[in-house]
């Protein structure tokens, strides 16, 4: 069994035992520091809504209220000194300094949209808020990125662990080929993004002078 198979049977038994809140409680985890990816958490959600212990409206309200609760901490972290604390103590939780730096460059390369585009990519979705809360980022904008996102991703998990059935935990031995055509996608939108603002920048550069 892998690791993350060992962490998703883990926290099947949580939400098991105390429903919505633990949904909460992983999720909020999920949007901070803590090594809680949400492909071991959410198909679980999923099989429990087929089984019709839970519902597609509970689901999307717990989970989602555990991404905004997990991304305004490390928002609020970020923006009263987060850096440091991830620097020090963030290779408990297995995350480098490395993995913040890459962060950090994303989040100020490509600006606020980074908010929601994070929730697709493993690890910079652990980390995004951080940067944010360090630009002082407003906070109106930060919860709307961070809603839109992290609900149609949370969601997208739950239908796959509902389409799944008992086989739910299929995910993770597909979770990584999923992360990387998401990635693979979301660097197309990049690169045309760049692309786009880069020839809009050369067609309004004035002419030099010879």
């Amino acid at each position: 069994m892998s690791i993350t198979e060992f962490l998703a049977n883990f926290f099947s038994k949580i939400i098991y035992e105390i429903g919505y809140i633990g949904v909460m409680i992983l999720m909020a985890m999920e949007s901070m520091i803590f090594p809680v990816p949400s492909e071991a958490v959410m198909p679980f959600t999923g099989f429990l809504i087929h089984e019709e212990k839970f519902t597609w409206f509970g689901v999307f309200i717990f989970s989602t209220l555990g991404s905004i609760i997990g991304s305004t901490l490390s928002y609020l972290m970020g923006l009263y000194g987060g850096r440091a604390f991830v620097i020090k103590y963030g290779k408990y939780f297995l995350l480098e300094k490395e993995h913040l730096e890459i962060t950090e460059r994303f989040f100020y390369k490509y600006g606020e949209i980074t908010i929601f585009i994070s929730r697709f990519i493993p690890v910079v979705r652990h980390l995004i808020s951080i940067p944010a809360g360090m630009a002082k980022m407003n906070y109106i904008k930060f919860i709307i990125f961070t809603t839109i996102g992290a609900g149609a991703w949370n969601m997208f998990l739950a239908y796959v662990g509902y389409a799944l059935k008992s086989n739910w935990h299929i995910i993770m031995k597909y979770s990584k080929i999923i992360d990387i055509f998401v990635i693979l996608a979301l660097l197309g939108l990049i690169i045309y993004f760049v692309y786009h603002q880069v020839k809009l920048r050369k067609k309004n550069l004035p002419f030099s002078e010879e």
